[in-house]
């Protein structure tokens, strides 16, 4: 059958399930928004604020459902808006699909009005890009960006359509997805037996579990390993979910605000089993001193990983899942007690520790989890309010924590709570943010209120930067520099004035009930909640150091007596 472009892409992004897209509109998508508009009984269009809105929503529908999330802008700026949610995607490994509108082809590399090499400047931040010329390569370069953006290691693909290309016809033939299959064909038998063997020599093992772990959905899996191995277990930042957080095994995050134990125990390891995981500097801290007892197996989906940032005695490059499938066939069941006991010790020694007595942010997400029983979707933003949500919520399954950690994208949580909720709608979706973070895409609140998106906003307003502020007291004489935000912005009068509903917390006991007033909301409840400036962060593992060399607040007043 004879179809234009616009057309074309609508019946392909149909091929492949999409119900829902994200985005903003301009001249030069016009013909897609117009098919869009014939197709809204088919694909719901949620018309964001801006469209880093989109891109954020986008990627957070991506994260919470494990399917394709798909923004749409029109050329020049409109593109250009959606970098940071491209490169967000990027650094996290979500499968996104960009789609931006340029001018005709006839128009390219001439300064047009709204141009811009949108596949030159995304080329570092995409798993891969296109520009679409001619409308017979519309349905092929669809299909093909669906499958790159999911097979092996998930990431963003950007798809630029000139107009000309959105308006033509040609012939279109329906065709059935690709079918994804998970990444086996670099997993080698001797490479498993290698492991096994490794496995079954050492005697103080540890599993650290990163976001590829969470992306293979391999928490099963996972479980069966650490019972078998009969070790503890750590997780990254991206990892959270993929091994139970309640679990007697769990000994918290790793890296530059893991817990003490998990520090501890992976700097005295004498094999650490590292599955999905990068190896990141806020992982590793002093990458020379990591880990230094321990031979190192790492399991990871995407060669280009091994050995990049920290050297390995044993690779095997696959899905996660399928690789601890096949470990588990030949693994026996080990014995450490004694390095488990000790690591138990250690969890009682070490726990996390904050002040009890007012409202505070540790204090805040512990009471969000009660409330919640631990089931909800919890996005962050980007500084302390990340690490505390982090630290205090008990993610016992993948897809619970949605958050910006290669990038750090402060601005991230509300768009990707709008998408996290329009994707799982069953579930409370919580963006716990900082003040700071809330004020980058606040506008999005109206997106919410527009549509009637019920989710629980959660300020932690301190009225500072509240990361950067730590690294001053701590690092730079307490010089707080840019970090005070001295104004008079009302957060409850702005989620009114944006169509949402809004109430100010500031006392401890308080909070449950202000909570359950707004997650019983149908629609965006903003919880604007006063505490201290000068609350911290702990445990913190200084920069470029080891992370053996972890201190808490115990630790500082400890050195300060001497």
């Amino acid at each position: 059958m004879k179809l234009n472009g616009s057309q074309i892409l609508i019946e392909c992004l149909l091929e492949q399930g999409v119900d829902t897209v994200f985005g903003y509109p301009g001249g030069a998508i016009l013909n897609v928004y117009d098919e869009l508009y014939k197709h809204r009984d088919k694909i719901t269009h949620i018309l964001t604020s801006h469209e880093q809105g989109a891109s954020h929503a986008a990627d957070g529908y991506a994260r919470a459902t494990g399917r394709v999330g798909v923004c749409i802008s029109t050329s020049g700026p409109g593109a250009t808006n959606l970098v940071t949610g491209i490169a967000t995607a990027y650094m996290d490994s979500v499968p996104l699909i960009a789609i931006t509108g340029n001018v005709g082809t006839n128009l390219l590399g001439r300064d047009s009005f709204q141009e811009v090499d949108i596949r030159g400047i995304t080329m570092p931040i995409t798993k891969h890009n296109f520009i679409v010329r001619s409308v017979e390569e519309m349905a092929d370069t669809v299909r093909s960006a669906f499958r790159i953006a999911q097979e092996g290691r998930p990431g963003p693909v950007l798809i630029d359509l000139t107009k000309n290309a959105t308006a033509d016809v040609t012939e279109f033939k329906p065709q059935e997805p690709d079918k994804i299959e998970p990444f086996d064909s670099e997993i080698h038998a001797e490479d498993i037996d290698a492991a096994v063997r490794l496995i079954e020599k050492y005697h103080k093992p540890y599993i650290l579990a990163g976001g590829g772990a969470v992306i293979a959905n391999a928490q099963k899996e996972l479980k069966e390993f650490a019972e078998k191995t009969d070790a503890p277990v750590a997780d990254t930042l991206m990892g959270k979910g993929a091994f139970d957080g309640r679990d007697d095994r769990y000994t918290g995050m790793i890296g530059m605000h893991g817990t003490k134990v998990s520090n501890l125990g992976v700097s005295a390891c004498d094999l650490l089993i590292v599955i999905g995981a990068r190896f990141s500097d806020r992982v590793t801290g002093n990458a020379k001193r990591f880990a230094q007892k321990a031979k190192i197996i790492q399991i990871d989906v995407d060669a280009a990983e091994i050995n990049k940032n920290v050297p390995v005695d044993l690779q095997i490059v696959g899905d996660a899942r399928v690789v601890l499938e096949r470990l588990n066939k030949k693994l026996s069941r080990q014995n450490h007690k004694e390095w488990m006991d000790h690591m138990m010790e250690l969890k009682e020694r070490f726990p996390l520790k904050y002040n009890h007595e007012a409202l505070s942010g540790p204090g805040i997400i512990e009471e969000i989890y009660k409330e919640t029983n631990g089931d909800a979707i919890v996005v962050t933003e980007v500084g302390q309010n990340q690490m505390w949500a982090a630290q205090y919520y008990k993610y016992k399954e993948p897809h619970q924590l949605l958050t910006s950690g290669g990038l750090g994208t402060m601005g991230y949580g509300l768009g990707a709570s709008i998408g996290a909720k329009i994707g799982r709608p069953e579930k409370t979706v919580v963006n716990i943010a900082g003040d700071g973070c809330f004020r980058m895409n606040m506008n999005e609140l109206a997106t919410a209120a527009r549509y009637h998106v019920p989710f629980v906003e959660v300020i932690l307003n301190n009225s500072v930067l509240g990361m950067v502020r730590q690294w001053q007291t701590l690092f730079y004489g307490k010089r707080y520099s840019a970090t005070v935000l001295e104004d008079q912005v009302d957060y409850v009068k702005v989620a009114e004035a944006l169509g949402a509903r809004g109430k100010r917390v500031t006392k401890k006991e308080d909070f449950a009930a202000a909570f359950r007033e707004a997650a019983a909301s149908d629609g965006p409840f903003v919880l604007d909640c006063v505490i201290d400036p000068d609350d911290k962060v702990f445990p913190m593992v200084p920069a470029g150091a080891a992370i053996a060399d972890t201190f808490d607040e115990d630790d500082l007043k400890a050195k300060e007596t001497k």
